[in-house]
C-alpha cells in the first residue's frame, strides 16, 4: 500500500470466522469433507408467507428504488405490533423503532453516535466480539464487567463498588450469548437501576429471546424505567431463520433514536422494499411456526449432547438458543489447541469459547444449524477419534 491504515485498525483483527472459514474452504478445495457446527446460520428456511411476500413485492415496478432510512411506515408498524404481542411492550412506531440492516450494523451506528475518544465501555467478560471491536473502531476503551461463572449472570455486587464516571455505554445481551444463559428480569431490573444511578445507556442485544425459549420470552423494555437508559436489538435472523436477509431493528426512547438516525442516514440508503415487505411477512407467522422450528432445534440438540458426551465435556442442559456451551475436560490445555485436534483429525470444526473472551478459554460452543444426518456423521467421526 502506498498510504497506511488508519490509527482505529491498531487494535481491531480481522473476525475470527473470517479466517476460520477461509481455512476450512481450503481443506474442502483439498478435498476433505469438513463439518462446520461453528456457525449460528440457521439451516432452515423462513415461512412460505415471508419468501411469497418477498416474491410479490419484488415483482412491483416501484418497489426497486430507495427507501425511507428509518424504514417503511408498515415495518415499524409490524415491528411495534410483534412487540406488544411477543413482550408486551408499547412502542410508538413513529419514534422508537428503527429498522437496521442486521444488529451488527446497529451496534456500529450507537458506538458511533454516542462515543468520543476515551469514553468507556461496559462489555461482559463473554459476549459478542463485535462489541469490543467495535468500540476500538470508535477509539472508546473497553472495560470488562464480570459475570459469575456459576450463573453468567453480571456480578452485581462487584459492579456497584466500580467508578464508572468515564462510563458512557453498556453492552448486555440476554438469553446469552455463547453461554445460553436466560434472561433474568430482577437481574436486568438492578442493571436499570445501576445504569440510572451511574449515568450510562445500557444496550441489550436480544436475539434468541424465541429459540428454545423456556418460558415467556422477555425483553429489557418491559420492564419499569427501562426506556430512560435502555436501547433494545432485535433481528428476524435466528428467530425466524432470516440471517442471510439482514434484518434487525432497534427499539426505544425517540430521544436516542433519533440521533442513532443521523449517522445511519449518512452510511446507508434504506433497505430494498420487497425484504421489508417480506420481514412484516415473517412478524406475524404463527406461534406453531415457532414450536415446529424449536421443536427440531430439541431434537438436533439431544443429538449434540452426545458428541460432547463423547468428548467429556460438561455442559448445562436448560440452554437457551441455538448453540450448547460446554466446559472442556480438565486434561486439555486451551479450547483452541482443543477444537484444532478435532478439526484436524475427524474434520469437524467446533468454535473455541476464548473468542468471546479470555474466561471462555476453557470452553466450546457447538451450533445446532445442522441436519441431523449432519450431526450423526459428527458423532461417529468423534467416536472412531476418542
Amino acid at each position: 500500500m502506498i498510504i497506511s491504515t488508519a490509527r482505529r485498525l491498531q487494535n481491531v483483527k480481522e473476525y475470527y470466522f473470517s479466517t476460520k472459514l477461509q481455512e476450512i474452504r481450503r481443506m474442502r478445495e483439498d478435498g476433505l469433507d469438513v463439518i462446520n457446527m461453528g456457525i449460528g446460520s440457521p439451516d432452515l428456511a423462513p415461512s412460505e408467507a415471508t419468501i411469497d411476500a418477498l416474491y410479490q413485492s419484488a415483482r412491483q415496478a416501484d418497489h426497486h428504488g430507495y427507501q425511507p432510512y428509518q424504514g417503511i411506515a408498515e415495518l415499524r408498524q409490524a415491528i411495534a405490533d410483534w412487540y406488544s404481542k411477543t413482550y408486551g411492550v408499547s412502542l410508538d412506531p413513529n419514534g422508537e423503532v428503527l429498522p437496521l440492516m442486521g444488529s451488527k450494523e446497529g451496534i456500529t451506528h450507537v458506538s458511533f453516535t454516542f462515543l468520543d475518544a476515551g469514553d468507556e465501555v461496559l462489555v461482559p467478560e463473554l459476549g459478542y466480539p463485535a462489541y469490543t471491536s467495535v468500540t476500538h473502531m470508535a477509539e472508546a476503551k473497553v472495560r470488562s464487567y464480570p459475570l459469575r461463572e456459576a450463573d453468567w449472570q453480571p456480578n452485581l455486587e462487584a459492579m456497584r463498588k466500580e467508578d464508572y464516571s468515564r462510563v458512557k455505554l453498556m453492552w448486555l445481551n440476554y438469553p446469552h450469548m455463547p453461554t445460553g444463559t436466560p434472561a433474568d428480569a430482577e437481574v436486568l431490573s438492578e442493571l436499570i437501576a445501576l445504569a440510572r444511578e451511574k449515568q450510562f445507556l445500557i444496550c441489550h442485544d436480544n436475539p434468541y429471546s424465541l429459540v428454545l425459549n423456556r418460558k415467556q420470552p422477555l425483553s429489557i423494555l418491559s420492564l419499569p424505567g427501562a426506556k430512560e437508559v435502555c436501547i433494545e436489538f432485535n433481528s428476524l435472523s435466528k428467530s425466524h431463520n432470516m440471517a442471510g436477509w439482514r434484518v434487525g431493528w432497534l427499539s426505544g426512547a425517540k430521544s436516542y433514536l433519533s440521533e442513532i438516525l443521523k449517522i445511519k442516514s449518512n452510511i446507508d440508503s434504506g433497505m430494498f422494499r420487497g425484504i421489508q415487505d417480506a420481514a412484516i411477512a415473517a412478524l406475524q407467522n404463527s406461534e406453531a411456526w415457532h414450536q415446529e422450528r424449536n421443536a427440531i432445534y430439541a431434537e438436533r440438540r439431544k443429538l449434540v449432547f452426545k458428541l460432547l458426551d463423547m468428548l467429556e465435556c460438561s455442559y448445562y442442559k436448560e440452554q437457551e438458543g441455538m448453540f450448547v456451551w460446554a466446559k472442556i475436560p480438565d486434561k486439555e490445555s486451551s479450547s483452541e489447541k482443543f477444537i484444532d485436534r478435532i478439526l484436524y483429525n475427524c474434520h469437524v470444526f467446533l468454535t473455541p469459547g476464548f473468542i468471546f473472551g479470555q474466561k471462555g478459554d476453557r470452553y466450546i460452543r457447538v451450533s445446532l444449524c445442522n441436519q441431523n444426518n449432519i450431526l450423526i456423521e459428527s458423532l461417529n467421526r468423534v467416536k472412531n477419534f476418542v
